[in-house]
């Protein structure tokens, strides 16, 4: 049976929003789904909300009428799964908490800007990290504000070079929850679309995408 998505993207330019969403709407299309691709929030004001399998967000420092976030918290209360990347899922709506709650965490910082840094993973039993060992990225590190809820697939480890006081903090980088009945996934990976054209971020990505459909 086909699966359907929705994809929205808007905000800042810089995240290459409506590049992405078409990269990662032709992962999405190669595991045979049917793929609606908009440019802004309205949709998620839809009716029809719920019967997605899939929602992502590619949003960045953007706003969301309180009729479009009511109606997308209950339709992935509801089963929609909703999955995303770096601050086009985890920095989309600043003064939305409601929203922050259901995706697990708030980007806040990252400390360098474009840097190298390593990608460490915790759970290779996970589906989603099978065969992916640690790895070389260079790319924002993002500082995250995060539920401790969340089920942790990936850490990166902070050095102090800059702020001395978060030398050594382990911050996560993808993860796992559910929200009532729907799944999210997040990868703060993939600042631009160009990032997924390394292999182990695109591969994360992918199957953390493909899990959080219904």
């Amino acid at each position: 049976m086909t699966k359907s998505a929705l994809i929205v993207w808007g905000g800042w330019d810089g995240h290459t929003p409506e590049q992405s969403a078409r990269f990662v709407g032709g992962l999405l299309e190669a595991h045979d789904f049917k793929v609606t691709i908009e440019p802004t929030t309205e949709a998620f004001a839809d009716d029809g909300l719920s019967s997605y399998d899939l929602i992502m967000p590619a949003v960045t420092m953007s706003r969301i009428e309180r009729e479009e976030l009511t109606n997308l918290l209950a339709a992935v209360r509801a089963g929609t799964g909703i999955a995303g990347f770096h601050g086009l899922m985890c920095d989309s709506f600043r003064n939305e908490p409601d929203y922050q709650f259901m995706t697990g965490g708030q980007w806040v910082a990252h400390p360098g800007n474009i840097i190298d840094y390593t990608v460490n993973v915790t759970r290779t039993d996970d589906p989603v990290m099978a065969g992916i060992g640690d790895f070389p990225y260079r790319s924002e590190q993002y500082y995250m504000h995060f539920d401790p809820s969340v089920q942790v697939l990936a850490t990166t480890t902070f050095k102090g070079d800059i702020f001395e006081e978060i030398d050594g903090v382990v911050m996560p980088v993808v993860w796992k929850r559910h929200y009532g009945k729907g799944r999210v996934f997040y990868s703060s990976l993939g600042h631009v679309v160009d990032e997924f054209q390394v292999p182990q971020m695109r591969t994360i990505f992918e199957r953390g995408a493909l899990w959080a459909a219904r």
